[in-house]
């Protein structure tokens, strides 16, 4: 048997944020940057199969924890969209200070699409890998049954009586493994290093009330209210078999007048770590194609 290669870790760093400590890390020592911005529940370490592959291509890439999540801090916040599109900002300010590409995944997406539009002067493009179309569904995406059930459990989720219990069952390695499996169509690909990433911050003091926070916060903007608002290039990928955000929220990113799409077939919500090489091989044509 071929023991499997495992990525080598990734070697990190602390930035302060409005007495808030963040991990970060950068790579490479190229002339243009890129910054990766994970998913909900994820960290830096979610692309730790991409990060070494793009700075080996010449690009100097940045990647951090987002508030609340993976090694960052977890402060008791009313969690938003607003609240890290203006931490990513300050981020930029004092560690990149030059015209970036980014590349989010998921909530990482939706949060690039807003810096798109809110700083055009910061951003050259991005790369958006199964973008979420909100931090949480709106109401009117729901049906009746549903968003009554979904209402009732976030208040559960948020009371201090029911809501550490619930957030104990679900932070359980099993469920953990038991969710990547729905959203990962490669099984092997969920392992045990994945499953401890995203149980480990789960842990940590804060953790419980930022997933309150999180699920009950705003969706904020629509990726549909932003694009019109947008004028850098995209490269838009998608696994093809994501059961959170199906494929076809993708159509409407062919209205945009600078937009490349490729689905990435048999891959669920996190492409880039479920076939890696595919996606790496995607955005740096991509970038070369753009002269970035």
């Amino acid at each position: 048997m071929v023991a499997v290669q495992r990525p080598t870790p990734l070697a990190t760093l602390d930035w302060q944020w409005h007495s808030h400590r963040l991990r970060y890390t950068v790579v490479g020592e190229g002339t243009q940057s890129l910054l990766l911005l994970h998913g909900f529940g994820a960290s830096l370490g979610h692309w730790q199969k991409n990060i070494p592959v793009l700075a080996a291509a010449g690009y100097r890439v940045y990647a951090l924890d987002l508030l609340g999540f993976g090694a960052s801090d977890k402060p008791p916040l009313d969690y938003t969209v607003e609240l890290w599109v203006d931490l990513i900002q300050d981020f930029w300010a004092e560690k990149i200070q030059q015209p970036m590409v980014l590349v989010g995944n998921s909530i990482g997406g939706l949060l690039s699409l807003m810096l798109l539009a809110r700083g055009p002067q910061i951003t050259r493009g991005a790369v958006l890998i199964n973008c979420a179309g909100g931090l949480n569904h709106r109401p009117d995406e729901l049906n009746w049954p549903l968003r009554l059930i979904m209402g009732t459990f976030a208040k559960a989720v948020s009371s201090p009586l029911t809501g550490p219990f619930l957030f104990n069952l679900i932070r359980q390695k099993s469920r953990i493994q038991n969710t990547l499996y729905q959203v990962y169509c490669d099984r092997t690909a969920v392992t045990d290093e994945l499953v401890e990433m995203l149980y480990r911050p789960s842990c940590e003091p804060g953790a419980q009330q930022v997933f309150a926070s999180v699920l009950t916060a705003p969706p904020g903007p629509s990726p549909s209210e932003l694009l019109p608002h947008i004028q850098q290039p995209l490269l838009v990928l998608w696994g093809d078999a994501d059961p959170w955000t199906p494929i076809k929220g993708a159509e409407i990113y062919t209205t945009h007048p600078d937009v490349t799409f490729h689905p990435i077939l048999n891959a669920g919500h996190c492409p880039h770590d479920e076939v890696p090489d595919v996606v790496n091989d995607h955005v740096l044509t991509w970038l070369k194609d753009q002269a970035f």
